[in-house]
């Protein structure tokens, strides 16, 4: 791991010393979607580290993850492609490599040793035909329970749940206190990642994987999928009149405030309390599921850079691939975003309780399960998204909400 290091840091001095004797920082126009106020917090790690290794962050954050995409995706049809661009770990921007609109980072990962210090699922999401399209910046578990300390006390709750039924009970708890037990957002992402969240925990690994991995449609009708249906439309019962359309800070505030009791949530949330000066154990709760061997749900977010034969633009790619996977800016990002770093080889000590949990639990390969948009498609996503936000706002029974499912995932 020390050579590792010792390596990227050969490259970044290299780069650095190369933009010098140009007399001009390597300049690196960076789309990404990170607008929140622990969000600007975090970005502005990875801007100062790349100024600092010799290079000139041009920021520009694009409100919303989808208009983020759709802003990158015109740019680069339309000749005016960014140094680099946020998308999540996933399948989002495999048509990019398909149609040959990346630079692979391949020099880079084999110096930093990117195969040895990175999860297998982050690896099968960025290296694609044996190349490195995409730098791995974070790992988000979407699958969070944060709950408010001062809430819980007030509806005198003084244990995590272990298991699910434990946790609707706690909900009622809550409700009868008079707060809001669950605050949610009630956006297609949020309901989907809620669902996935309880699908995991609920339906277990083997049965989540058999449904987005193999899109086996036998366990799709199977009454063990039915009944994650009907587990997940029971959160309805606990969800305030505000929430439609609610945005996922929002409700992260509500928590924050004591307003509400928990939210289920990716760790990326930790970055709304920081920002409030709360604390990880004191101020606020964190659990990543029921019981001691609950799936860790393993998600995140890369830059992909797009194609050029620039060569300093190039070099700025390259250096920027460096700098976010170093270890010291993964731990000043992860610090404020809330994710934990992509690598293990990192001080741990800057990190909060939640994020050491998680580094913990990464140890432990058999809990790691792949976020469903490294199994399926963004047709497909956004399919079921479709079939599940029909379910959860529509008086549909779960039987037809089965059907709809396993048509949906059905047509990848």
């Amino acid at each position: 791991m020390q050579k590792a290091s010792k390596l990227g840091s050969a490259i970044a001095l290299a780069l650095a010393a190369s933009s010098a004797h140009a007399q001009a920082p390597l300049k690196a126009t960076v789309i990404h979607w990170w607008t929140s106020g622990g969000e600007s917090a975090a970005v502005k790690q990875f801007a100062e580290a790349y100024n600092k290794a010799g290079g000139l962050w041009i920021d520009q954050a694009v409100a919303g993850a989808d208009q983020s995409r759709a802003t990158t995706i015109n740019r680069i049809v339309g000749g005016n492609a960014p140094t680099a661009a946020q998308f999540n770990t996933s399948k989002q921007f495999r048509d990019f490599v398909e149609q040959g609109l990346l630079n692979n980072v391949d020099d880079v990962a084999i110096a930093g040793k990117w195969d040895q210090i990175m999860p297998p699922s982050i690896l099968q999401a960025i290296k694609i035909n044996g190349h490195f399209y995409a730098a791995p910046v974070n790992i988000h578990m979407p699958a969070w329970f944060f709950y408010s300390k001062a809430a819980y006390k007030k509806a005198g709750i003084t244990n995590e749940p272990q298991s699910w039924e434990e946790f609707l009970a706690q909900l009622g708890k809550l409700k009868a206190a008079g707060v809001v037990p669950l605050a949610f957002g009630g956006q297609v992402w949020q309901e989907k990642i809620t669902f996935d969240a309880i699908f995991a925990m609920v339906g277990g690994s083997d049965l989540y994987l058999k449904v987005y991995r193999d899109r086996d449609q036998k366990a799709v009708m199977s009454p063990q999928f039915k009944q994650v249906l009907v587990e997940f439309k029971k959160l309805k019962g606990f969800v305030d009149a505000g929430s439609p359309g609610r945005n996922w800070n929002d409700a992260t505030a509500m928590v924050v405030q004591g307003k509400a009791g928990v939210q289920i949530m990716g760790d990326w949330a930790k970055g709304e309390f920081a920002a409030a000066k709360q604390v990880a154990g004191k101020d606020f709760g964190c659990y990543p599921g029921f019981g001691p061997k609950s799936p860790y749900i393993v998600a995140g977010d890369a830059f992909v850079f797009p194609k050029t034969s620039d060569a300093n633009a190039i070099k700025a790619q390259k250096l920027l691939a460096n700098v976010v996977t170093s270890p010291s800016a993964q731990v000043a990002f992860a610090a404020r975003k809330g994710a934990i770093p992509i690598r293990g080889d990192v001080d741990e000590s800057q990190l909060d309780i939640c994020a050491r949990l998680g580094l913990s639990i990464m140890k432990d390969k058999t809990r790691q399960l792949p976020n469903t948009e490294m199994l399926a498609t963004p047709d497909t996503t956004g399919a079921l998204q479709d079939v599940l936000t029909s379910y959860w706002n529509k008086n549909q029974s779960a039987d037809d909400a089965q059907k709809a499912f396993a048509l949906a995932i059905k047509g990848e």
